[in-house]
């Protein structure tokens, strides 16, 4: 999880790294007729040269006049390369949708870089003062606020400075990111055009972190599994996804303790002609019976894993997502044993063994699954992201982010973080609201598109719940009461950005088919982001 505690050192030099001033003089006509006299004027000409920031008309820059809060928001955004993000629920109530800024403010939104005037409101027509300059700055550059003054002593309006900006004004300062003026920082004063093209300009000539701005995002698993579509709309989701492994639903277990096999060879090939793997899932439907009646026999064990593992080598996938679930507790032993040999068979073809696994919250449900036992045998736990209430439960989040939190810590104790995969969910809940905190509720599963199609259909009121790291929207159909808890780029990216703090190996997301297209620009942002400032944020 990004803590602005530590964010803006590692982002101050990471944009001070970006992009050496040239040392000549400007031979060209400068790009804008109001700049001659500007003290800022190489650095605007070496910005907008970068594409970093433009004139308020195609001729002009303005250079005295105030940078707005959109403006600064813009410039953020391309300085750190994020992409734009299109999410269907505006962050802000004052920054609609068809806005010029409206993409780039959503997507520091979602990483927590820049803030509103209040919970609803960004004001961006309004100019950014220089204290609030200062605090958008040390939060999105990483850097470790001071504790107090700067070591020259305090400014002489220091009494001016309010309280919640005061300790990044003077972290700024100190590295000369921003100055003052004769001994004064003038925190209230609207920052100009000029002045922010300095100080980013200033940011862009370190040298030591020039390497920054452009370092790629860490290689990951991206694991998408395959469901209620079929194998032409699988890869067409897949080639507009950050997915790099492709799951398809092939082997099942069935009652008479046999194996369904539905491996298609074509997938594989057209696979590999895309530089991804396919680990196919081989999953049990839930069965607590047939599951038992398998692992308590050797012989019939060994004979499906060597089905699966022959069936496997034939159709040349990389790997075997294994999705045992409902295992009853008794069989605890059995399956690890399970687990154990499966790997081994595996891995005499070279081949990987990721296997899903829920939370562990200490229930009947995972009280099968020895975590740190199949963590030492599987290549790979994934851990399932999801269900923390469900159908036929009290309403609730699918997943919010401190359970999120809760279970992937209890699982890290147990499993090292290079073998983890988060999967997060691509879906959510439509709940039906009354009958008591504890009552069992009515649900639907929706896909994202679905969740927002219902929003705007109803009129759903959204509000962003900052404990839970998520939208709650509000309505009512047929005269009752509806909630849901939404996921979308926003709450997806508190979840990715808290497991990356963890350094696990990757994610996977079920199901593909449920996102909507704006989830993955948003991923790869905090992918880039993670990158720039560092592991273990």
């Amino acid at each position: 999880m990004i803590k602005p505690v530590k964010t803006a050192l590692l982002l101050l030099v990471l944009i001070s790294a970006g992009l050496r001033p040239q040392q000549t003089a400007y031979a060209k006509e400068p790009p804008f007729s109001d700049i001659g006299s500007s003290y800022a004027k190489d650095a605007i000409i070496r910005l907008y040269e970068k594409g970093l920031m433009k004139g308020t008309t195609p001729t002009r820059f303005s250079p005295a006049e105030p940078i707005s809060r959109a403006e600064f928001a813009v410039t953020i955004q391309r300085l750190l390369g994020l992409e734009p993000v299109a999410s269907p629920i505006p962050a802000f109530e004052d920054v609609p949708g068809g806005a010029w800024y409206y993409q780039s403010i959503q997507a520091s939104t979602d990483l927590g870089l820049t803030q509103g005037k209040s919970s609803r409101r960004f004001a961006p027509a309004e100019p950014v003062s220089r204290q609030e300059a200062a605090v958008w700055l040390s939060r999105i550059l990483n850097a470790a606020y001071a504790s107090g003054p700067a070591a020259d002593g305090k400014y002489k309006d220091d009494a001016s400075i309010a309280a919640w900006a005061r300790p990044e004004v003077y972290a700024v300062s100190k590295p000369g990111l921003m100055n003052g003026n004769d001994g004064r920082f003038f925190p209230g004063q609207a920052l100009t055009r000029q002045e922010i093209a300095a100080v980013m300009d200033r940011l862009l000539q370190n040298p030591t972190w020039s390497a920054k701005l452009s370092t790629p995002a860490r290689p990951s698993i991206q694991i998408g599994w395959q469901y209620d579509q079929t194998d032409a709309q699988f890869k067409q989701s897949i080639l507009h996804s950050n997915i790099n492994v492709l799951s398809p639903r092939w082997f099942f277990l069935t009652k008479e303790g046999s194996v369904t096999n539905e491996s298609e060879a074509s997938l594989v090939s057209w696979a590999k002609q895309q530089g991804k793997q396919v680990w196919p899932l081989f999953g049990n439907r839930f069965d607590q019976e047939a599951t038992h009646t398998l692992l308590t026999s050797k012989a019939k064990s060994s004979e499906l894993i060597a089905r699966v593992v022959n069936s496997a080598v034939q159709t040349g996938v990389q790997g075997i997502n294994l999705d045992f679930e409902n295992v009853a507790p008794e069989d605890r032993e059995a399956f690890t044993s399970f687990v154990a040999e499966f790997a081994r068979r595996l891995h005499e073809q070279n081949m990987v063994l990721s296997v899903d696994l829920s939370p562990d919250f200490q229930t009947d449900w995972t009280e099968a699954y020895d975590y740190a036992a199949l963590g030492k045998s599987a290549d790979y736990i994934v851990l399932m992201g999801y269900d923390e209430h469900w159908s036929g439960g009290k309403a609730g989040s699918v997943a919010s982010l401190p359970w999120l939190e809760k279970g992937l810590d209890n699982l890290l104790r147990k499993v090292p973080s290079s073998k983890v995969i988060l999967a997060l969910p691509l879906f959510s809940r439509d709940w039906m609201i009354g009958g008591g905190s504890t009552a069992a509720a009515p649900s639907e599963d929706l896909k994202l598109s679905e969740q927002f199609e219902r929003i705007k259909r109803f009129g759903a009121k959204s509000a962003w719940n900052e404990n839970l790291g998520q939208y709650v929207a509000d309505y009512r159909a047929s005269g009752n009461p509806r909630r849901i808890w939404l996921e979308e780029t926003r709450s997806l990216t508190s979840k990715y950005n808290l497991a990356m703090s963890r350094d696990i190996a990757g994610f996977a997301y079920w199901h593909i088919g449920g996102e909507t297209p704006e989830v993955w620009p948003a991923l790869r942002n905090a992918a880039k982001y993670d990158a720039i400032i560092g592991p273990g944020h």
